[in-house]
């Protein structure tokens, strides 16, 4: 299977980074800090969505900006401690494409994407972040945002996502969508193609467009 587009689209963890270790210490700390029991926790989707929603799903709206502020502090806090890595096959993967050809759109706030892609030597050009948008994953705004910046048809664009929420927006905006099973159950991911992780894929760049193959 050949997909062909003219830029890329990354979410940023679970699809080219892993933090879920530095996620599940800092947002149960979270919660324990603001009284939420586990059994409210646990109905909760984290993965995928701005930490603004997730708190507004479970916190009076008078205490969420305080708390989204504090879930930062401490997920950015986290990241020198073994809070992020590279999942597999990523750095080979970026490294085949030109900086203007693809961006990280991402749910978590700038200054914790900054510090996250910076932990593992990741500079895109272009970053879509929570404090870009009004409305997050599954609206497809973050990925429209991200085809502008890049002056790129949405169309024309090729999503890749670990979350459903993120899945659902890039198929709302029209774009083709890879899954990658990195925190998700392949059977949960509803895509164009489903693949492991970066690895299972390479990457050829012509002037006319980007060619994404199965690696054989």
């Amino acid at each position: 299977m050949k997909i062909h587009a003219q830029a890329l689209l990354f979410d940023n963890d679970g699809t080219l980074v892993s933090s879920l270790d530095s996620v599940r210490r800092c947002w149960t700390r979270w919660a324990g800090e603001y009284g939420i029991t586990a059994e409210e926790f646990a109905r909760v989707e984290l993965h995928g969505r701005p930490a603004a929603e997730i708190a507004a799903d479970l916190l009076p709206a008078e205490v969420v900006p305080e708390a989204v502020a504090r879930i930062e502090k401490l997920e950015v806090e986290d990241v020198p401690h073994r809070g992020v890595h590279l999942l597999p096959g990523t750095k080979d993967f970026l490294d085949g494409l030109p900086a203007d050809r693809w961006a990280v759109v991402t749910s978590a706030t700038r200054r914790l994407a900054e510090a996250r892609l910076d932990a593992v030597g990741i500079l895109p050009k272009t970053l879509v972040a929570a404090d870009d948008i009004t409305r997050g994953k599954p609206d497809p705004e973050p990925y429209l945002l991200g085809a502008r910046a890049l002056g790129v048809d949405p169309a024309a664009c090729v999503v890749f996502e670990d979350a459903p929420a993120g899945l659902q927006a890039g198929r709302a905006a029209g774009m083709t969508t890879v899954a990658l099973a990195t925190t998700h159950p392949a059977g949960e991911l509803d895509a164009d193609l489903v693949v492991n992780d970066l690895s299972a894929l390479s990457v050829l760049v012509t002037d006319q467009a980007v060619e994404i193959s199965l690696r054989g």
